[in-house]
């Protein structure tokens, strides 16, 4: 009995690894680019961290260069801009009861969530704030 699962174990650590599908581009992808469920295929083999799922990636926004037959990787991409450099943002101060708005210009990108450089355009002020759903960004 201890001799066939001593096989067994062996045999199992043995094994070749079992092969999964991962995500690869069609074409080249440009980085702010939106990927399409067109733009993708599965492709079996064994890549680590390689994402495998269409549906994490159909929507979203290449952060870098996508090529043609290579693996994607979460950092690979992310949700759509909603801000772009130069954009002119709201920006919200909110402390307890008191919530206080003024207009900047958008020193960066991204999207709802992220942090954001701002300038102030009333005393020209660079602050950072959090983008919101909406588009303003939010400063503590």
């Amino acid at each position: 009995m201890k001799l066939a699962f001593a096989c067994l174990t062996a045999a199992a650590l043995c094994a070749p690894p079992a092969w999964a599908d991962y995500l690869i581009p069609l074409r080249t992808i440009r980085a702010k680019e939106i990927v399409n469920p067109e733009d993708l295929a599965l492709k079996k083999g064994e890549t680590l961290g390689a994402l495998s799922d269409p549906a994490d990636v159909t929507g979203m926004e290449a952060r870098v260069s996508l090529y043609a037959g290579r693996p994607l990787r979460p950092g690979d991409i992310g949700p759509p801009a909603i801000i772009e450099r130069n954009d002119l943002v709201t920006l919200i101060f909110r402390q307890g009861a008191l919530s206080i708005a003024a207009e900047g210009r958008a020193l960066g990108r991204g999207a709802a969530g992220e942090a954001v450089r701002v300038m102030n355009l009333s005393s020209r002020t660079t602050v950072t704030g959090r983008i919101k759903e909406d588009g303003s960004v939010e400063v503590n």
